[in-house]
């Protein structure tokens, strides 16, 4: 018996060694990402799986498929492979389980389709290409995330994902995830509670950050011989380059837009201690405490917000963005009583001016916002519409300029005389063409989690 187990464990550790080596010479920038996985024999699963530490296989089923087909093969190692670069196991989370396996098999999968490499290459079937057609109306660029998203919302009918399964799946997901590893030890009635808890979660964290290096060092090595593997590689760099971008507190970002200045109000922690020992001195232990009148606070008192309402922009997007931004000002009521906060609407043109002094008229506004525009792109109208609102002194202490877009417009070519951010979502943007003067900001699902219309 246990000699059987050796042998049936070389023969596997071969068959996927002999794949991960015709992987490794079609697409050398993999080196990094093919290496981080080994292997090892399970037969809790009837096919084969990723843990993000090794390669989980039943043998019955690695050697059927090395024996009828290798290219599937080489897919489904690849395909684990990617799943493990965009973290996928490290992120169900609270979502629906059988819904984010789907999301993430149709993620790695198109990025296969894309791919002009004869390890890996197959005739993509009609039932993928009329998918992932249906799909890219609500997600430019593909990601687990956002299939998610669009599959929760039955852009594709719920009866029609039922193939879906059948069709993009290749590899186990039962062993994803820190929940996976405690459900195990309750059953086997092993570990003490909260202590194993906690040194799974780091366990997980820990291989999570191991991947997060690896997608990055791939992301870079492809850049570097892009023009070698550009064709090869397919979609894939551009999906590894947003994944890997750096992410941005919205919340701390925004302090930088704020106005520091002196706001009439008790300010109980300051006060003259001349006249404090004064009462001493007159009184014996009565001191004398007079709170100041003014306090130096930091808020809004001139900011610009524009909207992007081309028809490329998303107003559920849209929609998010003005609710986060009006959360975070009202969370510490960052509005001066002299404050002009301008939101304006600009597809080619500008559209509509809408300026704020409160949190009670941002309240209102969000709850009556609908989106003007809905025609091209050009980013130059909005910046002259503000040079103008300056020239005529209507704004006196602007600190800058807030613009939500997708990235798809006409850029300045001057930078104006004050501060410019770009702000993106994490992954419907093209960044491409932003000027070096301007700052660009990735907004993420921690930040934005898109409203749909009623």
């Amino acid at each position: 018996m246990h000699e059987n187990k050796e042998r049936l464990t070389r023969i596997g550790n071969a068959i996927l060694a002999a794949s991960r080596n015709e992987l490794y010479l079609s697409m050398r920038f993999f080196d990094l990402a093919l290496s981080g996985l080994g292997y090892q024999m399970n037969l809790n699963t009837a096919t084969i799986a990723t843990d993000g530490v090794n390669i989980l296989y039943n043998p019955t089923y690695l050697q059927r498929q090395y024996v009828d087909d290798m290219i599937q093969l080489n897919r489904t190692y690849l395909h684990m492979v990617l799943h493990c670069l965009f973290r996928h196991p490290f992120h169900r989370g609270d979502r629906d389980p059988a819904l984010w396996d789907v999301a993430c098999d149709i993620a790695v999968e198109s990025i296969l389709d894309s791919m002009e490499v004869k390890t890996v290459a197959m005739v993509i079937p009609l039932f993928r290409e009329d998918v992932y057609d249906r799909l890219r109306q609500e997600c430019p660029v593909f990601s687990a995330e956002r299939i998610y998203q669009a599959l929760e919302r039955q852009i594709i009918p719920w009866e029609e994902q039922l193939d879906f399964y059948k069709y993009f799946r290749r590899d186990d997901h039962k062993f994803w995830g820190a929940q996976q590893q405690e459900e195990e030890q309750q059953s086997s009635g092993q570990g003490d509670g909260d202590n194993d808890q906690d040194q799974s979660d780091q366990r997980q964290k820990e291989l999570e950050d191991k991947w997060q290096d690896v997608s990055g060092k791939t992301k870079t090595n492809m850049e570097t011989f892009f023009a070698q593997h550009g064709k090869e590689a397919g979609t894939l760099l551009q999906a590894l380059q947003i994944e890997n971008r750096e992410r941005c507190d919205y919340r701390r970002f925004l302090q930088r837009f704020l106005t520091l200045r002196e706001e009439v109000q008790v300010d109980p922690d300051s006060f003259d201690y001349g006249f404090y020992a004064y009462g001493l001195e007159l009184y014996g232990n009565i001191p004398l405490m007079e709170p100041l009148e003014y306090q130096e606070t930091r808020k809004i008192h001139d900011l610009v917000i524009v909207i992007d309402t081309s028809d490329s922009c998303r107003e559920g997007i849209i929609a998010a963005f003005l609710s986060e931004t009006r959360a975070i000002l009202n969370q510490s009521d960052l509005f001066f009583q002299n404050a002009n906060l301008h939101i304006i609407q600009n597809d080619a043109a500008v559209q509509v001016d809408t300026v704020l002094h409160s949190r009670e008229e941002f309240d209102q506004f969000t709850k009556t916002f609908t989106v003007k525009g809905y025609g091209g792109t050009d980013f130059r109208p909005a910046f002259q519409y503000v040079n103008r609102l300056l020239e005529e002194g209507q704004l006196t202490d602007l600190k800058g300029l807030l613009y939500f877009t997708d990235g798809w417009g006409t850029y300045p070519k001057h930078r104006p005389p004050y501060d410019v951010a770009f702000l993106f979502f994490r992954d419907q943007y093209q960044d491409t063409n932003v000027p070096p003067w301007a700052m660009k900001v990735i907004l993420g699902p921690e930040e934005l989690t898109e409203v749909h219309p009623q």
